[in-house]
């Protein structure tokens, strides 16, 4: 019995030393799948955005298509973050959407916020 008294006071203490460690880690974890989340949807909005101006031809409707196929991005992702270059498509060019987002962390242990770009290319006519 006295054996067992004296060890709980180290196990409190080694308790104490890695339940730190082991949040950091698990914060971690649910940050970085929210980062990776986001670049996934960014990535999948300028492809359908692209593929909405190659066939189409307008600049207007991949941009609203860029926002539509990203739902779990808004309200932050706006039409201001999605590019086409160039704006006018012909059947020899090639056209470019880049949409640039930035993901706000809750932790606010490692950065504030993680800049991500998504881009997508196709040449125009499908």
């Amino acid at each position: 019995m006295r054996r067992l008294r004296s060890e709980q006071g180290a196990t409190a203490v080694e308790f104490a030393l890695v339940v730190p460690v082991l949040l950091i880690l698990l914060i971690g974890v649910i940050e970085f799948g929210r980062v990776f989340n986001a670049q996934l949807q960014v990535t999948s909005a300028a492809r359908e955005s692209v593929r909405v101006m190659a066939i189409q031809k307008e600049p207007a409707l991949a941009k609203s298509a860029a926002l539509a196929a990203a739902p779990g991005l808004s309200p932050a992702l706006r039409v201001e973050n999605v590019a086409v270059s160039p704006s006018s498509c012909t059947a020899t060019t090639d056209v470019t959407v880049t949409i640039s987002y930035s993901v706000s962390l809750v932790s606010g242990l490692f950065a504030n916020a993680i800049p991500l770009t998504g881009k997508a290319v196709m040449r125009c006519g499908g």
